[in-house]
């Protein structure tokens, strides 16, 4: 008959995958390791376009558009700010209206048109301001609302498409693998290792190729290169379309939030039944009963007394009108939103890491320009490219992970995995304290050697460079991209292990919003620190002439939040309970259980 799998392996088909047509996938003929190869060619692009036009930001608003250094910083943090954000809708309207595959088809032709205005704002005369003689001396024109109206226009086309497509593409590449089937199971894990370092990859080439490229010979000819890669990264995606597995759209889990939330407002004055089993749940909605609900796909979830005022979204009142999501859910769709609310503690004191991330691309670059970067006696490091030290680090940090870290750790604690997801947050979070502390004591090396030779004549009362190499930049950068391997995976591993089943889309998003918020605290605290310190002359932390400034001090305030935040990390995780102890607590029959559990473990 139509539609049913195939007994032979030459012509088997998948029930929860179509192919572009619309029929049921054939295994043979779609998904795979083709499939997947495209979709990194799409992810590698996006990757060098984005940090290509990010990381070199600060030096071209300053340089050629004469912006301040506050200014500046906060404007390449809200760039990627709001591409992270906006990975939240990108992630919505995948599951909810276009699918996978057109999210990232769309959002990409909106990030290649965004990238080529930006090309064209450095190209044509009249977008950027004229040219500053001497820049030591002041008196630059600062770029006009007109031209700056159009960088912004680009950047934030930039930033939806970054968004929209890294929402999809991780969980689009991994739809192309069968996980009932062992074989291809074992394949998706490797897709998601190729995934990182086709991420990594990207971020090499642009923090030294384009970077190299648009400091030596034209902005215009780096973000061109930009243009063309993701055009050409659009174009092999879509190439791919006969070949790829479809899944059906889930609905966003959103959605699911929301409806918890009205229906227990709703009957916020019912009082809750002391029986369970008077609330509705999976297995009536299994057995097609009343309210016309469906648990397809989903797990169910053991009750925990947390909350508790959600359970009122499970009450059956009156089943005549109790037809719809907004007035019933299930107890295991209000046990998965109680689910999402014992992350956010975790998840709002990860956003402090990435505010310390943040200065790697803003103040640690303005710090690089005013260096010695030579190499020989020739060549010099564009300021950009030092991040290659952070993306070096991370790139070290994994692999000595893996085999000095984890089988030390397994030795002491018994955990096969290594350090837990909280615990591998937890060291990232101490080494974000260390990546501020040297930055602040390496700023004020570098001052001392600016007023060392202002002094002696050496260089110009008004210059901004100081006789030292950038070498002394190298820890600030080698301590955040630690912080990020332990970080950003333990994060990652953290979201999608404990998240629900049905909400792993939104998990994505989840985890790239607390890098979002944490560029925006960031933008947040130089606008704070810039008002109240002042401007030249007055004691300014975050002067445009670095020497004038005291970048340390807030370096230093970093530092001293991210111990803040570091203790109210430790604060919030010492009691949670992992979903899989929870799950096992369940299936040993009692809801008591998991409760002794949830204690035992803050006693522990």
């Amino acid at each position: 008959m139509a539609g049913l799998p195939a007994t032979n392996a030459e012509g088997e088909t998948l029930s929860d995958a179509w192919d572009c047509k619309g029929r049921p996938a054939v295994r043979s003929q779609t998904g795979g390791w083709t499939s997947a190869a495209m979709i990194l060619g799409v992810e590698l692009c996006e990757r060098l376009t984005t940090l290509g036009i990010a990381v070199n930001l600060v030096t071209y608003l300053t340089g050629t558009m004469h912006l301040g250094n506050a200014a500046s910083a906060n404007t390449v943090t809200n760039f990627f700010g709001t591409s992270f954000m906006l990975c939240l809708l990108g992630g919505f309207l995948a599951d909810s209206y276009l699918g996978r595959y057109l999210t990232i088809a769309t959002f990409t032709a909106v990030q290649a048109l965004g990238v080529t205005i930006l090309t064209i704002s450095t190209v044509a005369p009249g977008l950027r301001p004229p040219a500053c003689a001497d820049p030591s001396a002041g008196g630059c024109v600062r770029a006009s609302g007109g031209q700056l109206g159009v960088l912004y226009l680009a950047l934030n086309l930039t930033a939806l498409g970054t968004g929209g497509l890294k929402s999809s593409v991780s969980g689009f590449g991994s739809d192309q693998f069968d996980e009932s089937d062992r074989g291809e199971r074992q394949q998706m894990m490797r897709f998601f290792s190729w995934f990182f370092f086709f991420i990594s990859l990207g971020s090499l080439l642009a923090v030294t190729v384009l970077v190299y490229i648009q400091d030596n010979v034209g902005r215009q000819w780096g973000y061109g290169i930009c243009a063309a890669a993701i055009v050409s990264g659009l174009a092999v995606f879509i190439a791919g379309s006969t070949r790829y597995r479809f899944k059906k759209l889930v609905g966003s889990p959103l959605t699911q939030i929301a409806a918890v939330a009205v229906a227990a407002w709703r009957k916020r004055d019912l009082k809750l039944p002391s029986d369970l089993s008077l609330l509705y749940d999976v297995g009536a909605a299994d057995k097609g009963e009343e309210g016309g609900k469906t648990s397809e796909g989903k797990q169910k979830l053991p009750h925990s007394k947390q909350f508790r005022c959600l359970d009122r979204a499970a009450i059956m009142e009156d089943p005549a009108v109790e037809q719809s999501k907004w007035r019933l859910s299930t107890l295991t769709d209000v046990e998965e939103v109680k689910q999402v609310i014992r992350m956010l503690p975790v998840w709002a004191t990860t956003i402090m890491f990435w505010t310390v991330y943040a200065q790697m691309s803003t103040f640690s670059v303005s710090q690089a320009t005013t260096m010695d970067r030579r190499i020989g006696p020739s060549f010099q490091i564009p300021a950009g490219s030092l991040t290659v030290f952070f993306v070096g680090s991370i790139l070290l940090t994994v692999p000595i992970y893996d085999r000095l870290v984890v089988p030390a750790a397994r030795r002491l604690t018994g955990n096969q995995q290594g350090l837990t997801p909280l615990q591998r947050i937890a060291v990232g979070l101490v080494f974000s304290i260390f990546a501020m502390a040297a930055a602040a004591l390496t700023e004020r090396r570098r001052l001392h050697a600016a007023w060392a030779a202002s002094s002696s004549s050496a260089v110009d009362p008004g210059s901004t460079s100081a006789p030292l190499s950038v070498f002394w930049l190298v820890p600030q950068f080698f301590f955040t991209g630690a912080g990020e391997a332990f970080t950003y995976i333990g994060q990652l591993d953290f979201f999608l292990r404990e998240c629900p089943k049905g909400m792993k889309t939104m998990s994505t998003g989840l985890f790239l919003s607390s890098l979002a918020l944490g560029f925006f605290f960031s933008s947040a605290l130089v606008s704070i620190v810039h008002k109240v310190t002042g401007g030249p002359g007055r004691g300014a932390w975050l002067a445009d002439n670095l020497n004038e400034g005291r970048l340390y001090d807030f370096y230093w305030l970093l530092a001293v939040l991210s111990a803040v935040n570091l203790g109210l990390f430790l604060v919030s995780s010492k009691g949670y309970v992992y979903k899989e102890k929870r799950m096992a607590a369940g299936e040993e029959g009692s809801v008591v259980t998991v409760e002794l559990a949830d204690e035992a473990s803050r006693q522990a």
